[in-house]
């Protein structure tokens, strides 16, 4: 079983930025990577960024490509995502999760979900 708990999500302008932060505890060595993924009202879960708890291999969506950075604090068993540079269409629940893969962008990869935390960009 692993826990992940996000939290700093908000309510912000465009332009702006914030942290997420992601505090995940139980059975954490049973995952390879942590993804951020995000969903809007109506529509499907999208993958936003993933890192492995090992090595530098990270991968962005295009979408967040530039603005967005995923990090990770192993001691700590946290993983970040820095976004800066916020738009209106960032708007979503954002929710980390937890996979055996190491390369996966696919939700039904995930075995573990956080609860989510609301990031609202307004204009």
């Amino acid at each position: 079983q692993v826990q992940l708990v996000e939290s700093g999500g908000g309510l912000v302008q465009a332009g702006d930025s914030l942290r997420l932060s992601c505090v995940a505890s139980g059975r954490t060595f049973s995952s390879n990577a942590m993804g951020w993924f995000r969903q809007a009202p109506g529509k499907e879960r999208e993958f936003v960024a993933r890192i492995r708890w090992t090595g530098d291999r990270t991968r962005y969506a295009d979408s967040v490509k530039g603005r967005f950075t995923i990090s990770r604090d192993n001691a700590k068993n946290t993983v970040y995502l820095q976004m800066n540079s916020l738009k209106p269409e960032d708007t979503a629940v954002y929710y980390c999760a937890a996979t055996t893969e190491f390369y996966s962008m696919d939700p039904d990869d995930y075995d573990y979900w956080g609860q989510g935390t609301q990031v609202t960009v307004s204009s």
